[in-house]
């Protein structure tokens, strides 16, 4: 993995005209410690609302699956975190006696000893499953254990991804599953600027840190020298297209070497890091319209911020 974080890096930083570096690294151990305190900061709603859908709409969740006791079904959850979202949901079906098993796929060992031990404590009955792997390649490898797939794709992380990627990423996932197979996906809604923009800039500058993490774990672990008080976090969000993005701002004209390969920055110049795209249901619509996925449910919290759309592999 070592040698694919390089790779990605030295790529990033030589695109012309924009640098960019792959928002997926913000995740190793700090990075992980760091999001978590961004889920429970006042201006994060996206977190609040999603918890709020799984924790007060549970019994709708489960109704949109139309599940089976006769049946067996996988839980796949794509990008676990800390499963404190999750744990709504898999309480219930264990309450129902629903036969399944739990797969928590993530690219961060990390993550996944800590939801491990979660679920332990919490769930000791449930059978958890991690999965360190590529997202396509764990699905690979459960696609023919005979079960029924539910794919849990949630936080609004495919929002990470431009909308023509989306659809690849959709697609993707439906070559990985069956007819009646189906996906539970996190999405955050359009909405004012005012409500945007601090969720990815909050008072506390933890977002800020987040984002320059990234070139601590540079440093570390490529050899580079990045002086992380040369560079700022700096989020846009247009209201209008509804996209959010992150970049990592070099406040001075200034050189970094990495692996004995030199990037030259302008004072001003972006690196980009991450987009976060906010959806309506014409922009999910236009995404699904090129893949063999259908949008079944729509479950939303009470303030319409977030929603989970419940989809299915025609």
């Amino acid at each position: 993995m070592l040698n694919q974080f390089k790779k990605e890096v030295l790529d990033g930083l030589s695109k012309t005209p924009q640098k960019s570096l792959p928002s997926k690294y913000f995740y190793d151990k700090k990075g992980d410690d760091l999001f978590v305190k961004i889920m429970a900061l006042p201006e994060y709603y996206l977190t609040r609302s999603e918890m709020e859908i799984f924790q007060e709409k549970t019994e709708d969740i489960i109704s949109a699956l139309s599940l089976n006791k006769e049946k067996k079904y996988s839980l796949v959850e794509l990008g676990a975190g800390d499963g404190t979202k999750t744990i709504h949901l898999l309480r219930a079906l264990v309450n129902k006696d629903i036969n399944f098993e739990y797969f928590p796929v993530d690219i961060s060992q990390n993550a996944l000893d800590g939801i491990e031990s979660f679920f332990k404590a919490e769930l000791p009955t449930l059978i958890v499953k991690p999965n360190h792997n590529d997202y396509f390649k764990a699905l690979e490898n459960l696609k023919q254990d005979g079960t029924i797939k539910i794919i849990l794709f949630l936080g609004s992380n495919i929002g990470n991804l431009i909308d023509e990627l989306a659809t690849e990423f959709i697609y993707q996932l439906g070559e990985n599953l069956y007819k009646g197979d189906k996906i539970i996906l996190g999405v955050d809604l359009k909405k004012p600027k005012e409500i945007v923009l601090p969720a990815y800039n909050d008072s506390k500058g933890i977002t800020a840190e987040f984002n320059l993490n990234l070139l601590d774990r540079i440093n570390n672990e490529l050899g580079a020298n990045f002086i992380r008080n040369q560079f700022i976090h700096a989020p846009t969000y247009d209201e209008q297209v509804g996209i959010a993005k992150s970049y990592i701002k070099s406040i001075i004209k200034q050189n970094v070497t990495i692996n004995g390969i030199e990037f030259h920055f302008e004072k001003d110049e972006l690196i980009h890091t991450e987009v976060s795209r906010k959806y309506d249901d014409e922009v999910l619509k236009q995404i699904l319209s090129k893949t063999d996925i259908r949008w079944e449910h729509k479950i939303t919290d009470s303030k319409q911020l977030f929603a989970n759309y419940i989809l299915e592999k025609n």
